[in-house]
């Protein structure tokens, strides 16, 4: 699946809702794309990843999966 491709402004604007962390392209553990904070969130070594759906970032907190880095 490819990565969605979003304007320079979205990009830049793009954050995470909980830490306000910018948000990177990742790939999900089942190879879909994904947005992940760029910096620890709520703890260290955790961050959170959201999904994107049809080239929709869903950025709710309920919607994300904390990950250890």
């Amino acid at each position: 699946m490819t990565r969605p491709e979003f304007e320079p402004w979205v990009r830049e604007i793009l954050r995470c809702p909980v830490g306000l962390h910018e948000l990177v392209d990742v790939v999900d553990d089942e190879g879909r794309p994904a947005l992940q904070c760029a910096s620890d969130c709520g703890a260290p070594g955790r961050r959170l990843r959201y999904p994107v759906a049809d080239g929709i970032p869903v950025l709710l907190v309920d919607d994300a999966v904390a990950v250890q880095v």
